[in-house]
């Protein structure tokens, strides 16, 4: 009978010197092959913030958004750097008979970019449109009771962010949010907030942050923020900021 294997004798050879030299040469290559995409990305991105800012995108932020002219310059400049990039990637489609224009882009980008100021490579990836409507549009939606029954609710929103990469605006509402900024509302920013807390899955008001102990600091702060609004909603007691906050996190965030 013949003997049985050890398991020194089942170790495998080592590799031959051609063999490696080969798998270390082409370990560029393949690493060139998966961040080809994100590395066009950012290239492109770069060519279209060098382009200068188009003079009727000026007007329409000086008539329309009038807080970026409050901003400070460097602020201002970085701001629209994000909107070129924006404005490139982001379609827009016009939903209920509106014809998208230029105003209601570069509107709508002002005003979503803010998000974005001072936080490097961020340009809302996921998003994949905006969708405007002429006014607050309607939604049917399945809610729950507390007997485990179903029923349809009708919702009139003025706006409203979907985990796959839209937003839905109602196009008075972001003309308001723009004019008015000292009011405490802007559907465009809140909606846009909601995308961003939507990067790492559903809103749940823990937006994507990279290391663990900043993950860990901004639960911290989080829970104890929110926790003390719903404690000054639940006491009728004023509060800094809108009620409809304690709700639920991703509303808080």
């Amino acid at each position: 009978a013949a003997a049985v294997p050890t398991c020194c004798q089942l170790t495998a050879q080592p590799h031959h010197p051609l063999a490696t030299l080969f798998f270390v040469a082409l370990m560029p290559v393949l690493l060139a092959w998966v961040l080809r995409e994100p590395l066009l990305a950012r290239w492109r991105q770069w060519r279209v913030g060098r382009q200068p800012f188009p003079a009727e995108w000026r007007r329409i932020l000086r008539e329309r958004v009038p807080c970026v002219a409050a901003m400070p310059a460097d602020l201002q400049l970085q701001l629209k750097k994000r909107m070129q990039v924006f404005l490139a990637e982001k379609p827009f489609i016009g939903c209920g008979g509106l014809a998208v224009t230029d105003e209601m882009r570069v509107t709508v980008a002002a005003q979503a970019c803010l998000l974005l100021l001072n936080q490097r490579g961020a340009h809302f990836e996921d998003l994949r449109q905006i969708l405007l409507y002429p006014g607050p549009f309607v939604v049917d939606r399945a809610r729950i009771d507390a007997m485990g029954l179903q029923h349809e609710q009708r919702q009139v929103l003025q706006g409203e962010s979907w985990q796959q990469g839209q937003v839905i605006l109602s196009w008075p509402d972001v003309l308001e949010g723009a004019a008015v900024p000292n009011d405490g509302r802007n559907v465009v920013i809140h909606e846009f907030a909601h995308q961003r807390d939507q990067e790492n899955g559903r809103a749940n008001g823990a937006p994507l942050l990279f290391g663990k102990a900043r993950r860990q600091r901004w639960a911290r702060v989080m829970h104890r923020e929110y926790a003390a609004l719903r404690r000054q909603v639940a006491a009728d007691e004023p509060t800094l900021l809108d009620p409809y906050g304690a709700t639920a996190p991703a509303e808080f965030f």
